[in-house]
């Protein structure tokens, strides 16, 4: 089990690039089984041969099981950071979405501010979506709050 420094050099290595890569590669193996450089190139809107050296530096660094011409999958390691991506992503998702931004908004905000949240903001974040997740009053005192200043 690597340490909580570890972790955070770890996750203070990796680029937007490779989170998208990884968030991608994940949403297709749940999908399909497996990922194809094409069908990542597809959603991240990027040519092949940029997602192929990506998915190529995935693998030296352990995050992806990669045969060159075949299909690939993440690897323990890369499935570990994958879920932390999915949730970091799910848990900002959900805070815009109670503040009562619009889908669109939220969809584009999430993405903007996602890769550079520090783990113990997020975690305050996460205390804030379970907060008002249990306590729908504390919630709606909160929206009123904010609409009378709008006015």
């Amino acid at each position: 089990m690597p340490s909580k420094a570890h972790a955070r050099a770890e996750a203070l290595r990796r680029s937007e690039s490779t989170e998208d890569h990884l968030e991608r590669i994940q949403e297709l193996v749940e999908a399909k089984g497996y990922a194809r450089v094409t069908d990542i190139a597809e959603a991240l809107e990027l040519n092949r041969s940029t997602v192929s050296n990506m998915v190529r530096r995935l693998a030296k660094r352990g995050y992806v099981n990669y045969e060159r011409y075949r299909g690939f999958t993440l690897t323990t390691e890369g499935q570990a950071v994958a879920r932390h991506i999915k949730q970091r992503h799910r848990t900002l998702s959900e805070l815009l979405e109670l503040l009562g931004l619009e889908p669109e908004t939220v969809a584009e905000d999430v993405e903007d501010i996602e890769h550079h949240l520090r783990p113990q903001t997020l975690k305050v974040f996460e205390s804030l979506v379970e907060f008002w997740r249990k306590n729908p009053a504390a919630h709606r005192q909160f929206l009123e709050y904010h609409g009378r200043r709008d006015r």
